[in-house]
């Protein structure tokens, strides 16, 4: 049977339209992603979808000149070269005023490549930010709040509880000692006895398990005094406030920046280094926190740094003020750390003496030992953070890589054992390992001055 040509051209148009059905999202997700794609090669150094950065936002950008009275097509020619759209239309050399630093030219770009950029940037929609919800972006300030009203609350409870008991037994022991007196067969005589003369009495009738607990009691007060002794300036759980409030999980964890970013100096220097401010602004000259909870926080950094951003790009005005910020680990002064030493040549990780930064929303504190013990690939230490003992017993567990090149120290160690004492070498690999404290670690000298 013969098909005529009306049924060709509705089997012709459905097929079309299928192709049609399917073909138009594919093309349209082309579209976004070479729009994304672009925005990241060619814009995001300066610029953000929905914040004002180094140039200004970009969101609903070709609206914004349309109805700023910008010429058509102005702004591609922008795009392609601003200093050729400065010089043909007023618009964009008002623009060109906004901040001082130079808008790039990217004469490569074609008009349907502008536009699949601009169509990405104006899908882009602003995270709504509840705070105080008890989520991520719940502010540092607020949570320590709630936590200090309630550890205040139990305070107050625990000490009422408390002199509600001392009343009840006064009470009670008021009671017993008249009921006593008016059971006694010799009233007057009782009645004459002092609480002292009473309580004599007493521990003289019971005088042997009253000899026992007055020696545990000794004991126990002496130890007591000794394990405080023990522990003065021994600080756990540490957590002094600071200035501006740093989330370590949020720089660390989410956005997964490295320690030595920020603390710089770590790998060539004693000290691992506070981030100066400039290190800050790296980044914070674009995030300004706008609409965020730690936005008060980046304002902070801004007064610090000198950085106004109430016009335009921001722009530096000369007028800085210093962040003075709380120390946290605080060793005593004839004690030697270097922390090169141990990041470098050791090979320690941070988190083993500073816990998982990426997991802690506030400041770096002491931790404790047990919480340090949590964290997986942590050498599991019993003694507390930060004395002495901690010390050596990580020396005495931690081994030591030998003749790997990475520290001349111990290469000489290592060329010495092999050359001149096989023996004692075999001796130290008994248990699979050179531990630091074999090598020296022990030795007074290596931590004392």
């Amino acid at each position: 049977m013969k098909i005529s040509n009306i049924q060709s051209l509705k089997r012709l148009f459905k097929a079309s339209s299928v192709i049609l059905f399917f073909a138009i999202p594919f093309f349209s997700f082309q579209a976004a992603a070479q729009g994304e794609a672009l925005f990241k090669s060619k814009c995001a150094t300066c610029h953000q979808p929905l914040k004002n950065s180094t140039g200004p936002k970009l969101y609903q950008v070709r609206d914004k000149w349309a109805s700023g009275g910008a010429k058509e097509g102005s702004i591609y020619t922008w795009v392609n070269n601003w200093q050729t759209a400065a010089a043909s239309d007023p618009y964009a050399a008002a623009v060109s005023k906004w901040s001082p630093t130079a808008m790039s030219a990217f004469p490569d770009l074609k008009k349907e490549e502008i536009d699949a950029i601009f169509d990405w940037v104006d899908t882009q929609q602003e995270a709504v930010t509840t705070v105080g919800t008890g989520g991520d972006e719940m502010s540092a300030e607020g949570a320590a709040t709630e936590t200090s009203e309630e550890e205040g609350s139990l305070g107050w409870i625990w000490i009422v509880m408390g002199v509600v008991f001392i009343v009840i037994i006064l009470a009670v022991g008021g009671v017993r000692r008249q009921l006593k007196v008016v059971t006694a067969e010799n009233p007057d005589t009782q009645e004459r006895l002092t609480y002292a003369e009473e309580f004599r009495a007493w521990a003289w009738k019971y005088r042997l398990y009253v000899g026992i607990a007055s020696l545990i009691t000794v004991l126990s007060v002496i130890v007591t005094l000794f394990q405080g002794l023990y522990r003065i300036n021994v600080v756990e759980d540490y957590q002094p406030s600071q200035p501006i409030v740093f989330p370590h999980d949020r720089h660390a964890g989410v956005n997964g920046i490295d320690c030595k970013y920020c603390h710089n100096s770590v790998t060539k220097s004693k000290s691992a280094g506070i981030p100066s401010v400039n290190v800050c602004m790296n980044c914070h000259k674009q995030i300004n926190g706008e609409g965020k909870p730690f936005a008060g926080e980046i304002k902070k950094i801004y007064e610090a740094a000198g950085w106004d951003v109430s016009s335009g790009a921001g722009k530096y005005t000369g007028k800085t003020k210093p962040i003075v910020w709380n120390k946290v680990h605080v060793l005593p002064d004839h004690v030697y750390f270097n922390h090169s030493q141990h990041v470098v040549v050791g090979g320690i990780d941070c988190k083993q003496c500073h816990g998982d930064m990426t997991k802690m929303s506030e400041a770096v504190k002491v931790q404790p030992v047990e919480e340090l013990n949590k964290i997986e690939g942590n050498i599991k230490l019993t003694k507390p953070t930060l004395t002495m003992g901690w010390c050596i017993e990580c020396h005495g567990a931690k081994d030591v890589a030998l003749g790997n090149g990475q520290s001349g120290y111990y290469d000489e160690i290592h060329r010495r054992l092999m050359n001149n004492d096989k023996k004692l070498y075999r001796q130290y690999l008994k248990d699979g390992k050179v531990s630091v404290s074999e090598l020296g670690g022990w030795e007074c000298a290596k931590c004392h001055y």
